[in-house]
């Protein structure tokens, strides 16, 4: 009983007989392993782990793993947010008082050994629970799984296509040498140079060049079973775009998670530094934004339910109530699909098609919410170009799905697309962390959807990062907007 609660799994009946036959094969891998790393994501969608030796890890496979809940109340800088030595650990979650441990349950459906360890290494995502055996209401992946199983009730599955820009640069130092940070104080980001001079869009030369770096990362990630599917240079000096195959919304916040926390592991070991911070505060640089590309699927048969079947229209009657509830949720869901302070420059107008309106589309990248493969395409889909590199992929992914649900069990009806998506007449999206706060807190549906402790809960991070970000403001007089702050790049550009 050296980890968990004994026989926490079979007790609590926490896994169908898929999670149960992988956890079979799982054990039986383990003979071959050196550590298992047990990863779950926080509130900020960052990866957080402990590593077992492959021994200890079999009794996880039956007791669940005991974890501190720090993730869960430390903000982007590792300041305290939620103040756990109150009843309710401040947020109605009991647990969190005095910092009690919740249990980490491994999900074997995620299994998959890291191929560019030392160490043979197994790497699987833990869902959070209470002692109870009930889903952590913090959790953002139960928060996702709960959404996609109420789906799947319904013969309804949510397909997901990732399409993500981040930022490669070279490292110029071997070891860090810079000032250590603290609780609520971030260290010196890394010294980096840029690879190139960017700025010929897509120019095969650049990607060539990057080759001794992109060819280990992406072989790496083929053998993760991850299903990439192109591999871009885009604007920026060594802003990179990869997109992957579409997959169910479950796998492809799974994927998200991984993709990230291994390139930016992978890049480290050749001497380089991914970055998925939007805009890092270096001279030349490109706003990075990640494009969540939606539709719904008859779950039985793989049927898009966005495609209308006439041929006639751009969606089906259902996307068109889906899209109408992204847009009526547009304002409110912001600071789930942007949860930065620096994501929101992507909305300054030096910034090309990046949206800062509520308004829909057919193919104009000028748009919050494209639609494409109109005309009775059976790969007809949404594509939400709101969202920042850095979100977290759980509560992104859980946000498109709440409000395109509720639009069609509204029947809302998203009216025409927009002749000029950046007309002003039409509603404003958030142009900063602030709006984005405000939006969220007075959002009754939201509040609904993630659950009052998960709501409180993200309300306090973030609110704590930009009393900080504003604090450091007023005590540099820095009122220079139109460039990223020193602030920014040290909050975000290592962690993320």
């Amino acid at each position: 009983m050296s980890t968990g609660s004994r026989d926490f799994i079979a007790r609590h009946g926490l896994w169908d007989d898929h999670r149960r036959a992988a956890a079979a094969e799982l054990e039986a891998a383990l003979e071959s392993l050196d550590f298992v790393r047990l990863v779950f994501a926080d509130p900020h969608g960052l990866a957080r782990s402990k590593t077992l030796t492959a021994e200890a890890f079999r009794t996880v496979l039956r007791n669940g793993m005991d974890h501190s809940p720090g993730p869960f109340v430390f903000d982007t800088g590792h300041a305290t947010a939620v103040d756990f030595t109150t009843d309710g650990g401040g947020i109605g979650v009991e647990e969190l008082r005095g910092a009690g441990d919740f249990v980490l349950v491994p999900d074997p459906l995620t299994f998959r050994v890291l191929p560019y360890t030392g160490p043979r290494t197994g790497w699987v995502i833990g869902e959070e629970h209470l002692r109870s055996g009930a889903p952590h209401p913090l959790s953002g992946r139960a928060l996702l799984r709960r959404l996609c199983d109420g789906l799947r009730e319904r013969d309804q599955d949510l397909v997901v296509g990732l399409e993500v820009e981040w930022y490669l640069t070279r490292l110029t130092g071997e070891h860090f040498s810079g000032r250590p940070g603290g609780f609520g104080v971030q260290g010196h980001p890394p010294a980096v140079e840029p690879v190139n001079g960017g700025y010929q869009f897509n120019l095969d030369g650049l990607t060539d060049a990057l080759e001794p770096v992109i060819a280990p990362l992406t072989r790496a990630l083929t053998a993760l079973n991850l299903p990439l599917r192109s591999v871009e240079h885009e604007s920026g000096p060594g802003q990179l775009e990869f997109t992957f195959a579409p997959q169910s919304a479950l796998d492809a916040a799974d994927a998200m998670l991984l993709f990230r926390t291994a390139t930016k592991q992978i890049c480290a070991r050749l001497g380089h530094h991914a970055s998925f911070m939007a805009l890092p505060g270096i001279p030349g640089f490109d706003a990075s934004g990640w494009h969540l590309h939606q539709s719904l699927a008859r779950a039985s048969t793989g049927e898009n339910l966005f495609t209308d079947p006439g041929g006639a229209a751009a969606l089906s009657e259902t996307g068109r109530h889906y899209l109408g509830g992204l847009l009526d949720h547009a304002a409110d869901a912001a600071l789930l699909c942007v949860p930065t302070v620096n994501g929101y420059r992507r909305t300054d107008s030096r910034f090309s098609l990046a949206p800062g309106r509520a308004a829909w589309s057919v193919e104009s990248r000028g748009a919050f919410l494209r639609v494409l493969g109109a005309h009775g395409d059976p790969a007809t889909h949404i594509e939400n170009r709101m969202g920042e590199p850095c979100a977290n992929p759980y509560l992104y992914l859980a946000s498109q799905l709440a409000a395109g649900l509720d639009g069609m069990e509204r029947r809302l009806d998203p009216g025409g697309p927009a002749a000029d998506p950046y007309d002003k007449a039409l509603p404003a999206l958030p142009r900063s962390l602030g709006e984005a706060l405000d939006a969220l807190a007075a959002s009754d549906f939201y509040r609904g959807v993630l659950g009052a402790p998960l709501a409180d809960c993200l309300l306090r991070l973030k609110s704590s990062e930009l009393r900080r970000y504003t604090a450091w403001q007023a005590g540099t007089a820095q009122g220079d907007e139109a460039h990223v702050s020193e602030w920014e790049h040290r909050e975000y550009f290592a962690t993320y």
